[in-house]
């Protein structure tokens, strides 16, 4: 407390000048530390004044009483206030002379300890506020010390004798404080004793909620948290509410109930231990309708998700229970998933507002924090496409272990600046008041909100497990724990909200309902997985779920609309901004492209996504570093040089009217955004969501995003989704983190069948796309990238595209595209052939080289070098998956005699090798080899020594153009 000794002692004279600032409007003018009133140029308390009110205040200390009423009063409220402003010297000597020379040298003591004690006090209320959960009453076992551990502030009043922290005595309990602005717990009262103000702190921080929220910047939502809590009586519930509490924790205990007496045996992650998560979500869906939200989208893991989907989401208890019957056969394709693993979307009348209200659960795997950035991103795009900017009408919830756990993109803000509530799931009243505060507090401020509800589980991590072998004692207390619906019930009965006959007959009403929806169930013989959708596109399918068509539109588009875009892409389409002076170069070569009718890569990207915007399809760009590009190719964001922070994005300037393009950096946190993007993408079928990595190898820290929602996703929950990975790859000597996207991965989770020879129909190429999981491609042409994104929109379904993006590649001179390759009638080409010399004399070509991507360059230089033009074809894989079997067997049937080879930069055991190699065989029944040209199999993607790289690329290229490389070897 020495601290606060020393601010008390240049304060002890705060009392006059602070009577002065509340009972006189006036101006404060700092020189010479003068009070003016605003009425008057003549100082408050100057000459005689000031002596008089001096000695009255001295005489007030000694004894109120021989003060007038007025003043007893006027001083009172004087020193309930504390000042900022610290005394020079020559004042406090002066006053020091004025006490001795009236026999109140006492006095100054005694303001000192005045002063002391209403610091101490506050310091006292903030350290609750701030510290107080760590002693909160949060284990419903009571078997845990708070935050699962001992620590226990020292700056708490633990016991009595933690006083002396702040230089109190058990002497001061009874001495009354004024309490300062930053608390409520006084209510109408504006002074406590000390001793009602430790309870009120005790009974708001260290109950069964727990508060952490003193790190938020703003005064205003600290104020409105402690308004909130603090308030004396803030938790009264009326009888109908109470009601309203009892009937919703029996369904969600009485579910749970019924679940394990039907299928005792069964795996289903019940919710036992937490049954108040019911009425928790249904309370924050009730507030957050009542305050206008329309639509809220929700992520949770696997236990409870049942419960949820029948109390919350109101699921048919039918379609639930059938789910249980290892008979039932699945009417949909691919694999389906387990039924805690399932979402809905359900729209319905929220009973508490009588207002429409839509839920959805997002499916989730067993990677419980995954689906948090997926949910963020489905509710941006959600408030974007409604024109939601404020976020007032949707809304979303997930469970507080992921959303305290999960990477979020720049764009969404971080739960780790939101306030946490932990509350007791024992006390179902506290909960239902944290739920409706977090509810109120997300809709006032848009700010993300954390309810960390503290429960157990009764029966260990499944219904199978048994967790006293590793849990003793904590699982002799669980089975002791009396649940918390008898213990609420009983409550409620002792004070009369309810009888005991009306509890029972909640009871059977319910079970009642269970019943007969179990009856229903027996008649259910197919799973429809369709039924269990969580982003459904009205009118984008047909009734039946299946595509309206199997055909796919040209991708090319008009001359002139190409012109127009690529004029607009050359210019800045606002007034007086002035752009870098290289980035004007850039812009002059892109006119001069334009007017010359090519284009590189990035204007063909232009181009594709401008064609869109014209047509009402929004497109969106993020990533680390997209608006300029990680190879400064891209520029869709211009900044003035002159004025900071100005920018423009001639994109947006296309036309008057346009669908918008949102292009935005990212975070350093792939697993975050690309959830969120994946999330986004979900919401419509009409947008191009494209997220692009710095490097390619970079997706490798968003796995399990890529793995459990993008390749699979359709599979276990028929939800299609056409998000776009861009992945920047190629050899290029830049070391083992900048070189391979690894299309390896992407390549072995492809779910076409190798050893399957298709029967090949008009409608193949599209037939073979909405049978695969995703889409593999490997452009080299910049037409060729303008068209597979635009085939992305205008197929009539939705798959994950994983384009593998060049990087040397977009300044190459020879990696241009004629206008010609990409207007109206042209398509994207899955496989480019050779159309050279050697595809005039077929026959007498020696070799045909396969490849994909950059390497196809180099090959082609070579080839010229060597003047190998006539005996050598080179044709180009564009699309890797799904394999395109009917155009390879084309190009090998052209070339019967030559040898087969396929060439890669990337190294043996990784690249397309293993991927296409198999597939060759199936088309050419085995009858002919496949050779490898390519680096030698290596631990690391690729090497950092620039020799290195080019010694094993001239190895392989000389490889490659050896027609005898392969003669006398067996494959």
């Amino acid at each position: 407390m020495s601290h606060l000794k020393v601010f008390a002692a240049t304060l002890k004279w705060h009392g006059i000048k602070l009577l002065e600032k509340q009972y006189i409007t006036r101006r404060v003018f700092l020189h010479g530390q003068r009070y003016f009133s605003s009425g008057t140029s003549e100082p408050f308390l100057s000459g005689s004044n000031s002596n008089y009110v001096e000695e009255m205040y001295y005489a007030w200390l000694e004894n109120p009483k021989s003060v007038h009423k007025s003043w007893d009063l006027f001083f009172q409220n004087a020193n309930a206030s504390q000042a900022r402003d610290p005394q020079p010297p020559d004042q406090l000597e002066r006053k020091a002379s004025f006490l001795q020379s009236h026999g109140l040298a006492q006095t100054l003591g005694k303001t000192e300890k005045l002063v002391e004690d209403h610091l101490a006090v506050q310091s006292l209320i903030r350290a609750y506020q701030i510290r107080g959960h760590h002693v909160a009453q949060l284990d419903p076992l009571g078997i845990l010390d708070a935050d699962l551990d001992s620590f226990v502030p020292s700056d708490l009043i633990t016991t009595i004798d933690k006083l002396g922290f702040y230089g109190l005595h058990e002497s001061d309990l009874d001495k009354v404080f004024q309490l300062p602005t930053t608390t409520f717990i006084g209510g109408n009262e504006n002074s406590l004793s000390l001793r009602e103000i430790i309870k009120r702190l005790e009974n708001t921080y260290c109950q069964h909620i727990g508060l952490e929220f003193m790190f938020i910047n703003d005064v205003e939502q600290c104020q409105w948290i402690r308004q909130k809590f603090e308030t004396p009586g803030v938790m009264k519930f009326t009888n109908e509410e109470k009601r309203t509490l009892l009937a919703r924790l029996v369904r969600s205990m009485r579910f749970e109930d019924f679940l394990a007496r039907k299928w005792s045996s069964e795996k289903r992650f019940g919710l036992e231990g937490c049954e108040v998560m019911i009425p928790a979500l249904k309370t924050i869906i009730d507030k957050s309708s009542e305050m206008g939200i329309e639509y809220v989208i929700m992520g949770m893991p696997h236990r409870g998700r049942l419960n949820v989907l029948a109390n919350v989401i109101r699921k048919e208890l039918e379609q639930i229970f059938c789910q249980f019957d290892p008979k039932l056969e699945a009417a949909d394709e691919g694999s389906g998933d387990v039924k805690y693993h399932l979402g809905m979307y359900h729209e319905r009348i929220n009973r508490a507002t009588n207002k429409k209200i839509t839920l959805s659960l997002m499916a989730n795997p067993s990677h419980l924090e995954a689906v948090d950035p997926v949910v963020q991103g489905k509710t941006k795009a959600e408030q974007f496409y409604r024109g939601d900017t404020a976020g007032k009408k949707i809304g979303f919830t997930t469970d507080p272990r992921m959303a305290r756990s999960s990477p979020y993109p720049t764009d969404v803000a971080r739960v780790v600046n939101a306030p946490i509530f932990h509350v007791n799931a024992d006390d179902p009243e506290a909960v239902m008041y944290v739920c409706s505060v977090a509810a109120e507090w997300r809709n006032t401020f848009n700010k993300d909100v954390v309810v960390d509800l503290v429960c157990y589980r009764r029966r260990g991590h499944n219904e199978m497990d048994e967790p006293m072998f590793t849990q003793p004692l904590m699982y002799k207390q669980i089975h002791k724990q009396v649940p918390v619906l008898k213990k609420y019930a009983d409550k409620l009965i002792a004070d009369g909200t309810v009888t005991l006959q009306e509890f029972e007959e909640e009871i059977a009403k319910y079970d009642r309902i269970c019943e007969e929806a179990y009856t229903r169930s027996k008649d259910n013989k197919i799973l429809h997985i369709k039924h269990w959708l969580d982003s459904p596109w009205p009118g984008f399918f047909n009734m039946d779920g299946e595509p309206k068509s199997m055909s796919c539109p040209p991708t090319g588009i008009s001359e002139d609309l190409l012109t127009h875009i690529g004029n607009v892409a050359s210019s800045v389409p606002v007034k007086d901004f002035k752009i870098h002076a290289g980035l004007s170069r850039i812009l002059r070569a892109r006119l001069e492209m334009t007017k010359n009718r090519v284009v590189d890569w990035a204007l063909a990207e232009y181009m594709a996504f401008g064609s869109f915007l014209k047509e009402g399809i929004h497109v969106r760009l993020s990533g680390q570093d997209v608006e300029r590009g990680t190879f400064s190719h891209r520029h869709h964001v211009l900044h003035d040089q002159e004025v900071d922070k100005r920018t423009c994005v001639p994109m947006n300037h296309l036309w008057e009217q346009q669908a918008p393009y949102t292009v935005c950096n990212s975070s350093l946190s792939e697993y975050g955004v690309l959830g969120f993007e994946l999330g986004f993408a979900m919401a419509s079928p009409n947008a191009l969501v494209c997220w692009e990595a710095q490097f390619g190898d970079f997706h490798n820290t968003a796995q399990c995003i890529i793995d459990q929602f993008i390749s699979s996703g359709q599979a276990k929950w028929v939800r299609h989704n056409g998000i776009v990975l861009l992945l920047p790859h190629g050899m290029e000597g830049m070391g083992p983190e900048h070189s391979s996207a690894r299309p390896e991965r992407f390549l072995q989770m492809s779910n076409d069948d190798s050893d399957a020879y298709p029967e090949f129909s008009e409608q193949f190429e599209v037939s073979q796309l909405y049978e695969c999981n995703w889409i593999v491609v490997n452009c080299s042409t910049p037409a060729n990238y303008f068209h597979v994104l635009r085939r992305q929109i205008l197929l009539p379904f939705r798959k994950p595209l994983i384009i593998l993006t060049p990087k040397s590649l977009l300044r190459h001179p020879e990696a241009k595209s004629s206008f010609d390759e990409m207007v109206s009638g042209t398509t994207f080409q899955r496989v480019i052939p050779e159309n050279g010399l050697a595809a005039h004399a077929p026959h007498e070509v020696k070799r045909v080289i396969f490849c994909t991507g950059k390497v196809y360059y180099d090959l082609v230089k070579e080839r010229k070098n060597q003047d190998l033009e006539k005996q050598v074809a080179i044709t180009r894989l564009e699309q890797i998956s799904p394999f395109p079997f009917d155009l390879l067997k084309e190009e090998l049937e052209k070339y019967p005699a030559a040898d087969l080879v396929w060439c890669q930069e990337e190294h043996k055991n990784s690249g397309y090798y293993d991927y296409v190699k198999p597939r060759f065989r199936t088309i050419v029944n085995h009858t002919r080899p496949i050779w490898y040209v390519g680096r030698e199999p290596a631990a690391a993607a690729a090497t950092g020594n620039k020799n290195m790289h080019l010694v094993s690329l001239r190895r392989f290229l000389d490889t490659a153009f050896n027609l005898e490389a392969f003669e006398g070897k067996t494959f």
